[in-house]
């Protein structure tokens, strides 16, 4: 799959064809969110997935567009629904999600955003952190969230209803919530949530070993690890580990790098600049691991 990452002039537009997952994601179900998802799907009701970082949010989309028949049916569709991602940061405007008109030459054309593509083309359109967005550009989707499916393309004169298919789905790190980076209610109520969080140690390990490929012995202890250093959370650490760090740090250990030395470059150091966190976190690697 290729990710849509810009407008800037000259950008060739990417088929949407070529937003298909071809390969199957590794996604191992925690509860029964592959469920809620393809009935949500089926019934074009927009998604909001809630969780730490690294725990798996991203990954659960590009499985389930891979997993659906754009058609709304249910169940491993070879080719999958295509997948339009944003990550969203603070400068995102309307224009970037809708479209614009860029100066080619003499002459203007107009550059179709990441969301009316997908609205044209019956695609998921993932908005991720979507709480770094500005209020006000999150706003121009709630026509979508609703039974008008809609979308106002101002700067043309247009409204476009979304094709079969179209789902919207966003993301947010709960863990990062403020009074300035909230969802408005008015965009929170448009939405089913679902809640995610790290997995149980034996699930988690199983997704270690298979994402970084040590043995099993070192995935669980790399995810009995983690569950030592997420309850250092009441003790100054910020977040605890995410999967996706432990991951890291089974890749450089598959690739020979010592157990201590991997935690240490992508646990350690990843998580924290605080020295006095940081002893207390090493010390958590000592007690597991002795190389």
């Amino acid at each position: 799959m290729t990710a849509l990452t810009t407008n800037a002039p000259g950008f060739k537009q990417i088929a949407v064809e070529d937003f298909r997952l071809t390969e199957e994601p590794f996604y191992l179900p925690i509860r029964d969110e592959v469920e809620l998802f393809e009935t949500a799907y089926a019934d074009s009701v927009p998604v909001l997935l809630k969780g730490p970082t690294g725990a798996g949010k991203t990954r659960f989309v590009e499985y389930m567009s891979w997993r659906l028949h754009n058609k709304g049916g249910h169940g491993g569709h070879e080719e999958g629904v295509p997948l339009i991602t944003v990550a969203c940061h603070e400068d995102l405007t309307a224009s970037d999600l809708v479209g614009r008109y860029l100066l080619e030459g003499d002459e203007t054309r107009w550059i179709d955003g990441p969301v009316t593509r997908a609205v044209k083309n019956g695609a998921i359109c993932y908005l991720d952190e979507v709480v770094e967005a500005r209020k006000d550009t999150t706003v121009l989707i709630h026509p979508l969230t609703d039974y008008r499916r809609l979308l106002p393309v101002e700067k043309r004169g247009e409204l476009l209803e979304a094709a079969d298919g179209f789902l919207l789905v966003m993301s947010y790190n709960p863990g990062y919530q403020s009074a300035i980076k909230d969802l408005k209610h008015s965009t929170r109520q448009r939405f089913i949530a679902i809640e995610f969080d790290y997995p149980p140690r034996d699930q988690e390990a199983i997704i270690i070993e298979r994402e970084s490929l040590v043995d099993a012995a070192t995935a669980m202890e790399l995810a009995k690890l983690a569950e030592k250093v997420r309850n250092l959370k009441e003790h100054g650490l910020g977040e605890g580990v995410s999967t996706r760090l432990l991951v890291y740090a089974g890749k450089l250990i598959h690739g020979g790098i010592s157990r201590r030395r991997a935690c240490q470059v992508s646990i350690v150091w990843a998580l924290t600049d605080d020295r006095e966190v940081q002893r207390s976190i090493e010390e958590v690697v000592a007690s597991i691991f002795d190389d």
